[in-house]
C-alpha cells in the first residue's frame, strides 16, 4: 500500500503534524489506511480537504460548520443554494460580530477620550465606568 505519510499531508497542506490528528479525532479527516509498518497511509485527495478546511477556517467557519459543508460536499443531492445559505448565514454571523466590535470601539474611543492619563488609578475615569451600572 502506498500513499503520503501524516507529515508528508501536512506540509503540502501548511499544517502541522498535531492538526492533521486534531482534524480526525473531530472527524474531518476520515482515518486514513495503515501500511505494513504501521505508517498512516494518506491519499493525494487528503491534501485538498485539508487545504478546504483551513480555507473555510480563514473564512470565519467553525470546525463543526466546516464538517456539515463537507457533509453537503459529499450528498449528491445537494444543491448549491444549500451551501449559499449557509454562506449566506455566516456572513450575517460576521456582520453581527463587527456591530458589536465598532460598539465596543466606540465606547472605548469614548472612555480613552475622558480619560487625561494623569492622576492617581483611584480617580481614572476609564476604571470608573466599569465600575458603573450604565457604562457610561
Amino acid at each position: 500500500m502506498t500513499g503520503l505519510k501524516v507529515g508528508e499531508v501536512a506540509k503540502q497542506a501548511g499544517v502541522n503534524v498535531q492538526t492533521m490528528h486534531y482534524y480526525e479525532r473531530r472527524g474531518l479527516l476520515p482515518r486514513p489506511p495503515r501500511t505494513d509498518s504501521n505508517y498512516r497511509a494518506y491519499s493525494e485527495e487528503t491534501v485538498l480537504r485539508v487545504r478546504f478546511i483551513k480555507r473555510a477556517q480563514e473564512l470565519g467557519f467553525t470546525l463543526k460548520e466546516i464538517k456539515a459543508l463537507l457533509s453537503l460536499r459529499a450528498a449528491p443531492r445537494t444543491r448549491c443554494t444549500d451551501v449559499r445559505n449557509r454562506a449566506e448565514a455566516k456572513l450575517q454571523d460576521i456582520d453581527d460580530k463587527v456591530r458589536t466590535l465598532q460598539a465596543m470601539r466606540k465606547a472605548l474611543t469614548k472612555l480613552i477620550g475622558e480619560c487625561s492619563g494623569k492622576g492617581p488609578v483611584t480617580q481614572c475615569p476609564i476604571l470608573e465606568a466599569f465600575d458603573s451600572e450604565d457604562g457610561r
